[in-house]
This record gives structure tokens, sequence and C-alpha cells, in this order.
């Protein structure tokens, strides 16, 4: 997909799905100037022990040659290794953890706690000449080439200001103390150390940046990208209307069956139609069997016609129950009155003397 194209937002699918295949956010740069950070911050605190351990251990190997034979030396070699090995642990062993704890915490930290075992699986694009060959001149590639010889850069300027600020000072080194030329060149390796630090910092920033804003190139979608995830997440929306549709007429076909078995169908002549069924033995109120707009108000009039339901135009009433009835429910008992009023009119002219039951129904919603 031509890249121009992607003009939109990764949505949270496309972001979820990525994150399971292990592309996510991550500055290497960042990472690696955290680890150099925490690494120099322990060697600062941990130096003092890890002198005196291995003083002592280099005390012992030098006791050792000089008062012990070849044939004692050889015997006592074990526990000598035992001693250095245990001595190299307690001297590097923190700065070690310390260095991969922030490691694995910034990395974590910048992935969200992201373990992902996709990213490491065999894929044939890997392997591909023709894909490393596209990605050998690819922005990233390229970004990637400049921020290396930079980093070397940076390198070996630092690293010259530090051996021609030390060059002027090394005879004078001839004539004084050990522990003095000691001190002096660890603490002009210190300083040395936190002008790389401050260097890779400011280096680690515009690579944090980069690696976010490419990541959200490359997560972007086209329109029609976002069209098919939709449809995948919600459903094709032609299917879902046609869905829709057939329902509605199963519901209207459904409704119009119990036309023939109203008492009576309110009309306001074209627009609206309500069908009503009142059975004293068995209603307390007037139901609604069917209610409908235009073409169907029109299909329920010409049903209760053919089944000869009597029909009455009140378009107050009309509008009135089809505003605040609900199908298959009684009538509200603020319309009983009227409703009533329509119900005797139509027993009236059946000659069926329930005007009696109507009448209670009325008094009913009054109360």
């Amino acid at each position: 997909m031509p890249e121009g194209n992607k003009t939109e937002k990764a949505t949270p699918k496309k972001r979820r799905d990525q994150r399971k295949k292990g592309n996510v956010f991550l500055s290497n740069d960042a990472v690696s100037v955290v680890t150099l950070l925490a690494g120099y911050a322990a060697l600062r605190i941990t130096m003092p022990s890890a002198v005196e351990h291995l003083s002592s251990f280099f005390r012992l190997c030098l006791f050792s040659a000089q008062t012990l034979s070849a044939s004692a030396l050889a015997g006592q070699l074990p526990e000598i290794l035992k001693e250095g090995a245990f001595t190299l642990f307690m001297a590097v062993g923190p700065t070690m953890l310390v260095i991969v704890a922030a490691a694995m915490g910034a990395t974590f930290f910048q992935t969200k706690l992201l373990v992902s075992g996709q990213s490491i699986q065999p894929k044939f694009s890997r392997i591909n000449p023709l894909e490393g060959f596209k990605k050998l001149f690819s922005l990233r590639s390229v970004v990637e080439a400049g921020k290396g010889i930079l980093k070397i850069t940076i390198l070996l300027v630092i690293i010259y200001h530090f051996l021609s600020g030390c060059i002027s000072v090394f005879v004078n080194y001839m004539n004084t103390d050990i522990t003095a030329v000691s001190k002096d060149i660890l603490s002009r390796l210190s300083s040395m150390i936190l002008q790389i630090i401050i260097a890779f910092i400011v280096v680690a920033a515009g690579d944090f940046l980069y690696q976010w804003w490419d990541y959200e190139r490359q997560m972007k979608m086209t329109k029609q990208e976002i069209k098919e995830e939709y449809k995948q997440t919600e459903g094709d929306p032609q299917i879902k209307g046609k869905i829709r549709e057939a329902q509605r007429k199963m519901s209207q076909s459904r409704m119009m069956q119990q036309v023939p078995q109203a008492d009576v169908v309110i009309r306001n002549p074209t627009h609206v139609a309500v069908a009503l069924r009142y059975k004293p033995e068995t209603d307390a109120a007037p139901v609604v069997l069917a209610m409908g707009l235009d073409e169907l108000a029109l299909r329920i009039v010409k049903v209760a016609e053919e089944h000869k339901i009597p029909t009455v135009e009140n378009v107050p009433l009309a509008r009135s129950i089809y505003a605040s009835a609900e199908l298959n429910r009684q009538i509200p008992p603020e319309l009983y009155g009227a409703v009533a009023d329509v119900l005797v009119y139509i027993y009236r002219l059946n000659n069926r003397d329930l005007s009696k039951e109507l009448n209670q129904t009325d008094q009913h919603g009054a109360t």
C-alpha cells in the first residue's frame, strides 16, 4: 500500500493486533542510555567495595606465590580459584545486576510489559534478499546509519580530548605516588564517561522522538483499511441493513396478522392507523394490536376493511395513541376516556350493549 494513501491514525484494534505481533514502539538508544546511567551509578557506589575485594584477592595470590612451594600452591589452586570467582562476583556482580535490571525496566516501560513470541518466529521475508535490499535503502536504514556515525564521531572526539588532556600530565606521573596517580586517572575517566553519557542522552532524545514519529507513520491506515476493519468488527453495513429490513418485515407481518382480531381501527385519514382490541372478559383496558404510519397505515386500514372491522377517523386520538402507546400493550390511562367513547360508538352501531363495561374502564382510568 503506498505510504501516501495512509492518512488516517491507527485504530485501537490495529494497535492491539500489532501489539500481539510484537510490533510496539521502542527506542533502543533510550534503553542504552538508561543502562549506561544505571551502570555508571552502580559502579560509583560499589567501587570502594570492589577495590577492597580485589585488593584482598591480589594480596592472597601474592602471599601464596611467595610462601608456598610449587606442590603446595598446586594443592591450594582450587581454593584460590573459588576465592577468585567469589571476588569477581562481589566486584562486578552488583553492577551487572543493576545494568540488567535497568535494561529490562527501560524496555518494559516503553513496551508496557509486552512479552510476545511472534516477533522471534522465523519468517521468509527476513531472509529474502529483495526485502533486505529494500530495507537497506529505506529511510530507517539511512537514519540508523547516520545515528551510528554520529555516535562514533562523538566517542572519538571525547576520547581524543581525554587523551590530549592526559598527555601533558603523563610525565608527572613518573614522580607521583601510585595512589594519587590512580585517583587522578579515575577522576579523568569519570569525567570522560559523564561527557559520553550527556552526549548520548541528547542522541537518545532525538532517537526517541524519531522512533515515535516513524512508529506512528508506519501504523497509519488508509480509509479503505478502516472501512474493512469496521466491516470485520461491526459487520457489513449493507448486510446489517438487510437483516434489519428482514426483521422489520417479519415484525410487520406478525402485526398485520393481528389486525383481524381488532374491534376498531382509529385512523388519521391516510397517515396514522391504530388497531385496538377490547375484550371485557380478558382485557382490563383496550390493547394495541397494530399501528403504523403512511403506507403501513393504509395496509392496516385495508386489512380491517377486508375483515369488516369498523374504522373511525379521529386525528388527535390516532396521533396520541401512536405517540404514547406500545404494541401489544394496553393504552395509557389518560386515553381511556377518548377510546371508550369510540368503542361505545362502534358498539352502538353493532347493537352491542357493552357501554356499561366501557364506562367502568373510563372510571378506572379517571381514578
